[in-house]
């Protein structure tokens, strides 16, 4: 798992009320990563917090965590 990974699986474990339904994948791209977070339907809203506060915030840490990089890290949240 790369670092931004263990970072959001960190703090979306924290924010989600079922923690055995969370799943975080990463796929790699040309562009960078990506990590999908699946989750309950419940725990969704909690994840992207209101106006999607806390789901820019992870975007944010995971994109400082990331910084010395030269590929992209993004965060999605799976539907």
């Amino acid at each position: 798992m790369i670092p931004a990974a263990e970072l959001v699986d960190f703090v979306v474990r924290r924010l989600v009320h079922h923690e055995d339904e969370l799943r975080l994948e990463t796929v790699e791209e040309e562009d960078g990563s990506v990590i999908r977070i699946t989750m309950n339907q419940e725990d969704v809203g909690r994840v992207i917090g209101r106006n999607g506060r806390t789901i820019k915030a992870l975007r944010t840490l995971v994109s400082t965590a990331s910084g010395g990089s030269d590929k992209a890290v993004r965060v999605e949240v799976a539907e």
